[in-house]
């Protein structure tokens, strides 16, 4: 693969972070396809888990991390999971401070998978089951805004936040009944709840 097609892929990659609430409708209307309208098969979900959890253990054997990798394909995505079965505060480490080095870490595999496959990857990894304690946290700062909304009437702006937290609190508030919209570009891209 070229730099330059490397370069396209990872701008594209970036473009799609950017526009989040779009790819919440495309996630909820095109299940197992991709923004081009290509069915992901399964075999190339498969692959890509394949080529993400030889990264990772590459990576992991270089840090000297103990962990295990688990993969799984769920609605059109591949889902890596980094577990491991005692304390291991080497792999709390590859979390950081509010997830910052596991969303870094995510984008470094995607591309990895890029590299290998020439396939752009939408892959979600997760680390100790920080994004499941994460999701119970967003679900209830989608609620706390809710309520907040319907108390004052006034729109609600929340701290900014990654594109994947973004999409489940947008999932979040349109379960509960309201309506969300992201605002701000890169790292300051943040959700604002309303009652329209």
């Amino acid at each position: 693969m070229s730099a330059e097609s490397t370069e396209h892929a990872i701008s594209a990659e970036f473009d799609e972070d950017r526009d989040d609430t779009q790819n919440a409708a495309d996630d909820s209307s095109q299940g197992a396809e991709t923004g081009t309208g290509k069915s992901v098969s399964a075999s190339r979900l498969e692959e890509e888990g394949d080529v993400a959890a030889d990264y990772l253990e590459e990576l992991l054997d270089i840090a000297d991390i103990d962990g295990d990798i688990d993969i799984e394909v769920r609605n059109g995505r591949t889902y890596i999971s980094i577990v491991a079965e005692e304390e291991a505060a080497g792999l709390d480490s590859l979390v950081g401070r509010d997830g910052e080095v596991l969303e870094a870490l995510q984008e470094l595999t995607r591309l990895a998978v890029l590299s290998a496959t020439e396939n752009r990857s939408r892959l979600v990894l997760d680390i100790n089951g920080y994004r499941a304690e994460r999701a119970g946290d967003l679900q209830k700062i989608a609620e706390d805004a809710v309520a907040a909304v319907k108390d004052s009437g006034e729109a609600v702006a929340l701290a900014p936040m990654s594109a994947y937290e973004r999409k489940i609190v947008h999932d979040a508030v349109a379960d509960l009944g309201l309506v969300s919209e992201s605002e701000g570009e890169g790292a300051d891209r943040h959700i604002v709840v309303s009652a329209d």
